[in-house]
Parts: C-alpha cells; sequence; structure tokens
C-alpha cells in the first residue's frame, strides 16, 4: 500500500518556518492531552506516527515523557524541521510511506497518532501497522462533524481533512480494528490556541468563545462536538471480524 501520488505532493513541502509559532502552542495541548490520558503509565520506547515538523515530540522530551522518543514522517520538509529542533531524546527520524512502518512487531510501549487519521486515504490500514508495532496507543483526531458537514468539502480539503469524526464514530472505528479503549478526553481548544486561529479578539473568536459554553454545559454535546477526542487504546490480539 502506498500514498496517492498527488497526496504525497501535497505534504512533501507542508512545513516551513511561517507556521511554527501556530504548530507549536498547538502542539501543547496535545502534548498535555498525551500526558494527562497515560499519567499512570511509563513507556520506555515511544513511536510518533506522522510527526509533522516535530512540535509535540519537542514538548514530550522537555517534559521527559521518555528517553526514548522516536518518529516516522512522509513530508520531507516535516523531517528537515525535526532535524533542526535537535530534540534532546529523540533517536530515529524515518521518513515512511505512509503505511509500512519500518519496525518490527511490538517494537514500542507506545504509538502516538495525533491529528494525522483524519489526512489518510485507508485509515484501517495504517491503523493495523500501528497496532502490530506497539503495546499501547494515543490517538487524537479533531472532531470536524456538523450535520452540514458536506457543505464544507472544500474547506476541510483544502487543508487535507479526507476523514470526519465524532467521538462515538472514532471509538467505533477503533473497537471494530479490536483496540481496547482505556481512557480518553474530549478536548475544547485553550484561549490561547483561539486567539491564534482568529489572529485578534473579533467577532469569530466570540462566536467561538459563546459557542464552546454552551456546549460545555450540555452533556450530549459535550461528547458529540468537542474541538478534537484524544483516546489511549491498549491492543488486542484480535484481527477484524464480522459477519458472525
Amino acid at each position: 500500500m502506498q500514498l496517492s501520488n498527488n497526496i504525497k505532493d501535497s505534504y512533501s513541502n507542508q512545513y516551513d518556518e511561517s507556521s511554527v509559532k501556530w504548530r507549536n502552542t498547538g502542539a501543547r495541548y496535545k502534548a498535555l492531552n498525551i500526558v494527562e490520558l497515560s499519567k499512570s503509565i511509563q513507556f520506555k520506547s515511544v513511536l510518533e506516527v506522522g510527526a509533522g515538523e516535530g512540535s509535540i515530540l519537542k514538548w514530550l522530551s522537555e517534559w521527559d515523557f521518555s528517553k526514548n522518543l522516536n518518529c516516522i514522517e512522509i513530508s520531507e520538509s516535516g523531517i528537515e524541521l525535526i532535524k533542526s529542533k535537535k530534540i534532546q531524546n529523540l533517536n530515529d527520524i524515518l521518513l515512511f510511506n505512509g503505511y509500512q512502518i519500518p519496525y518490527p512487531d511490538d517494537h514500542f510501549d507506545l504509538v502516538i497518532c495525533s491529528h494525522v487519521l483524519e489526512h489518510v486515504e485507508h485509515e484501517r490500514i495504517l491503523l493495523r501497522e500501528i497496532k502490530r508495532v506497539s503495546k499501547y496507543q494515543i490517538f487524537e483526531v479533531p472532531i470536524d462533524f456538523s450535520f452540514y458537514v458536506d457543505r464544507k468539502l472544500d474547506h476541510f480539503l483544502s487543508y487535507g481533512h479526507i476523514n470526519i469524526y465524532t467521538p462515538s464514530l472514532f471509538r467505533f472505528l477503533l473497537k471494530s480494528e479490536n483496540f481496547e479503549i482505556m481512557n480518553d478526553i474530549n478536548y475544547f481548544y485553550n484561549d490561547e490556541v483561539l486567539q491564534l486561529m482568529h489572529k485578534k479578539k473579533n467577532t469569530s473568536y466570540y462566536i467561538m468563545k459563546l459557542k464552546f459554553a454552551i456546549i460545555k454545559t450540555i452533556p450530549f454535546l459535550k461528547g458529540v462536538k468537542p474541538s478534537s477526542y484524544a483516546v489511549l487504546t491498549h491492543k488486542t490480539g484480535k484481527n477484524l471480524s464480522i459477519l458472525k
């Protein structure tokens, strides 16, 4: 299984210095979610699949999350930026083809896959590879769902989101691939992130603040429409089984 050529070309030169502040700020909260989900477990070896330009790894290294961090990434520009950060606890930095993870079975205690699966053409193929090489997994995906999401197709495709989830739909995907769900977080953008998203405190900023305030007061909506959903899983020895 290989990436489509147009997908590969789109991501090869995606990363540059112009978005470092935004990515670094957002990555801090993604890294905090990782720490919160796994605070009762210590991982000797960690792999991030789809590491982008390395911002999550930078935070995890600074916090000494693991002495043995590693990453794989499809983008050459991302790889170059990761190398330039000189992340202390980071060992392997590998370019990969998007589906075949170049490590043996059960090689890592933990695989992190944060804000990646929404970009992946064949997500189940990648999930099976992640499960193959790891004991535990942490996934985070954005929650782009709305009842009229199809009307925003061009918007989501413009930044590469080809899969749309709710927390429940994402849990269904994981459970159907026989991941055991251990812990999860419905995450709402921190105010620092919101300000960067909207540049100034304009009307859209206050609308988002009000929207989050309303959603957080309604349990059903809080479980359907957070900003993102993060989950800690453990692999089972089972494979996808249907029509039983």
